[in-house]
């Protein structure tokens, strides 16, 4: 092989290295811009494959609501009752959260209780916000969704779900929901951009999954 076809060789593994290099760069690159939403909300699941069981329950006015009528928006779906110190703690916080989404179409927040009948759940409420609830408050005494349904005994818990009704995301116990990372994360969802992260038992999984520690978020 002559110095030619060798300087003709060298130009060519360089300039693949050069552009495997900048495709890895942009690839990384857009993980974490995908991830870093996720990785700060830190959930104990989160992951694409399993749809959010359908369910309908009353309202503190009477009316029904059924989770599928919803398709189409994001659903922050929160269980909690009035016996749960850590519940009542986050309560201000889901307050906060709800209006901040109050002005977006495509996010709704929703909370269960499963105190004994709305008269409880509105006497509570009251105590914590006052006339101030901007958010809807579905009714399950018996615990038939929450409990039998999502499987939930601990609260608070929050299901994350997107449009499609997708469980994006679950977090067990209590949060400071109006916090700019639940928001950060809510609005990712209505982007086109996926994260390669699942969460499981609140520990990153997946390739990806050491940009959330590479971010600061362990």
């Amino acid at each position: 092989m002559n110095l030619q076809k060798i300087g003709q060789l060298a130009f060519v593994v360089v300039a693949s290295l050069s552009v495997y290099a900048f495709v890895a760069a942009a690839k990384e690159g857009e993980n974490r811009r995908s991830c870093s939403a996720l990785c700060a909300l830190r959930p104990n699941y989160a992951a694409f494959e399993r749809k959010a069981p359908d369910f309908e329950l009353p309202n503190l006015s009477g009316g029904k609501l059924r989770l599928s009528s919803l398709r189409g928006k994001t659903v922050i779906l929160n269980f909690w009752s009035k016996s749960c110190p850590p519940c009542l703690e986050e309560m201000p916080s889901l307050a906060k959260l709800g209006h901040a989404i109050a002005k977006n179409p495509k996010v709704v927040l929703i909370t269960i209780t499963t105190d004994e009948s709305a008269e409880d759940a509105k006497n509570t409420l009251k105590s914590l916000l006052a006339d101030d609830v901007p958010f809807e408050v579905l009714l399950d005494p018996e615990g038939k969704v929450v409990a039998d349904v999502f499987g939930s005994k601990l609260y608070p818990e929050t299901w994350i779900i997107d449009a499609e009704g997708v469980i994006r995301a679950r977090v067990d116990g209590a949060r400071d929901w109006g916090s700019r990372s639940v928001l950060d994360f809510v609005e990712s969802l209505n982007a086109p951009l996926t994260c390669p992260i699942d969460f499981h038992k609140g520990q990153p999984s997946g390739s990806a999954r050491g940009l959330c520690e590479d971010m600061g978020h362990r």
